[in-house]
């Protein structure tokens, strides 16, 4: 089954591509590989979600706003190769995460993202992460993420 398909079937779908918020591009392929810039949980230009996880946004909240981050990198990485049939495996997922004084559970919520990961791509979806707390984002954000894929031409 194609990953958008598995994507359909979870209630989900690939958005539209956010505009870069400064001079960069969303996502380049350098060779057989695809590095996206940091994606955030943006809608139609906006933030879904705002604030710290652990005292804004609870855990499940921050895991929802990280798997809505995710579907913007894939959709980033999808406007350099025109299609996601063509990733070859997901290499690494970095992962910022807006955490109040104290929280230190950064990794449950990135798991939002690499759990969508193993769900559309199987094997192919496993890859080396970090998960990082940091005091603030752009737009009071409460996840960043930026992936590396191996693409096949």
């Amino acid at each position: 089954m194609k990953v958008e398909d598995k994507l359909k079937e979870i209630g989900l779908s690939i958005p539209e591509t956010p505009k870069p918020m400064a001079a960069y591009v969303p996502a380049k392929r350098v060779g057989n590989l695809v590095f996206t810039s940091g994606q955030g949980p943006i809608v139609a230009g906006v933030p879904k979600y705002r604030g710290k996880v652990g005292r804004d946004l609870s855990i499940e909240e921050g895991k929802k706003a990280a798997e809505l981050t995710m579907l913007n990198c894939l959709s980033a990485v999808k406007s350099v190769v025109g299609d996601l049939e063509k990733v070859v495996e997901v290499v690494k997922v970095l992962g910022f995460v807006n955490s109040a004084p104290g929280f230190n559970q950064q990794p449950q919520v990135m798991n939002g993202a690499s759990e969508l990961l193993e769900k559309i791509f199987g094997e192919r979806g496993k890859h080396a992460r970090s998960a990082i707390g940091t005091s603030d984002l752009p737009l009071d954000i409460p996840v960043e993420i930026e992936m590396i894929v191996q693409v096949k031409d």
